[in-house]
């Protein structure tokens, strides 16, 4: 589920739709969580998909860690890549603002821990990288990581509309990563193992 304060906008001819804040979304703040009405699919399922439906899924749904691709309900499957993304994505199935984000401004992620099933070029944002790659959670995953843990203690003190989606284990395990008792759960474990082959 998206954060509330956020609306569907046409961003551009480039981009298409993208999700915006409609009021100020501070640093920590959760951003969307993974519930009850995103739907799973096993990573078998798609290949019975008639080919329109195949399209569809790649383009809108992101892969898991164990190859599921998870569609999104609401309007989360908006959310444009950014090289210099507002969120980040976690390991407990939730994202969070790494910075405010103020009214207008277009929530983005980096679509190089989503398991893509192939490599892409978005438009150059004026940074060295270029390209977005299937195995970027390899190389980048040091790099969220020091860009997430910090947020843990700001998160329990913040306004939270999607805080009572999340489970009980992962409320507590923020408690603990808040509280330095526990060290984040580290993004390398969004990658997919196994070989990327096309659904």
């Amino acid at each position: 589920m998206m954060h509330p304060d956020t609306k569907l906008k046409w961003i551009s001819d480039e981009k298409g739709f993208g999700v915006v804040a409609t009021k100020l979304i501070p640093k920590g703040t959760i951003t969307w969580v993974q519930d009850e009405l995103d739907q799973v699919f096993s990573p078998q399922e798609p290949a019975n998909f008639k080919p329109l439906a195949k399209e569809l899924l790649e383009k809108y749904s992101f892969r898991n860690n164990k190859g599921e691709h998870i569609l999104c309900w609401d309007i989360a499957k908006y959310i444009n890549h950014s090289f210099r993304s507002n969120c980040l994505s976690t390991s407990y199935n939730f994202e969070v603002a790494v910075r405010d984000i103020p009214i207008g401004e277009e929530l983005t992620d980096d679509y190089g821990y989503l398991n893509l099933s192939e490599s892409f070029v978005p438009e150059d944002e004026g940074v060295d990288r270029k390209v977005v790659k299937p195995d970027d959670t390899l190389d980048l995953y040091k790099e969220w990581d020091s860009s997430l843990e910090p947020l843990f203690p700001l998160i329990e003190n913040l306004d939270q509309p999607l805080f009572e989606l999340l489970s009980e284990k992962v409320k507590a395990e923020i408690s603990s990563v808040a509280s330095g008792d526990k060290k984040m759960l580290s993004t390398k474990n969004l990658y997919l193992k196994p070989e990327k082959s096309r659904i």
